[in-house]
């Protein structure tokens, strides 16, 4: 007989240094900047670096809709992309809520955490952490997405085991 692993997220807020061992932050706030165009315009250089994991990769932009889902939410898997980094920027200032853990075999449950954005925050994730899908606070969202394609399967998935219940709460 195996032991049942239960554990319960609660999201915490999004900061830079908390999302350090997943990824970037991609935010303008408390940021240097740069004026171009003439003095019209503030350039937030290089906020977060596109990954790619092989010579002919090639970095895309794609937005995604996505559908909210009903809270609590039992997280059945986590995904990550070998090759590459992947970014989430919200495109109508929604906050969305983020899972995470650390690149390894397999993702491990007590390692995972929930953040949630304040609507003005994006994210990159490194190559190899794991995460679940997006994850919409309101019925539908739109997301600029940047990320790898290229040759080679860049997205593994890893289902939990039917006595690992882990659930992520209602947002706060």
């Amino acid at each position: 007989m195996t032991e049942q692993t239960r554990l319960t997220l609660t999201p915490e807020p999004l900061t830079a240094t908390a999302f350090a061992p997943y990824g970037t932050v991609i935010a303008t706030r408390d940021r240097d900047f740069f004026m171009i165009n003439n003095g019209s315009t503030q350039r937030f250089h290089r906020l977060a670096e596109v990954m790619l994991g092989k010579p002919d990769d090639r970095g895309i932009i794609s937005i995604f809709r996505a559908q909210g889902l009903a809270m609590p939410l039992r997280v059945k898997l986590l995904e990550r992309h070998p090759f590459g980094s992947q970014a989430f920027i919200p495109l109508k200032q929604n906050p969305f809520l983020i899972i995470v853990a650390e690149p390894g075999e397999v993702p491990e449950p007590a390692n995972i955490r929930a953040f949630i954005t304040d609507g003005s925050q994006g994210i990159n994730y490194h190559p190899g952490v794991w995460h679940h899908p997006v994850l919409s606070c309101v019925p539908e969202d739109d997301f600029l997405v940047v990320d790898r394609e290229g040759e080679g399967n860049n997205c593994d998935e890893y289902f939990f085991a039917e006595d690992t219940e882990i659930v992520l709460e209602n947002s706060p």
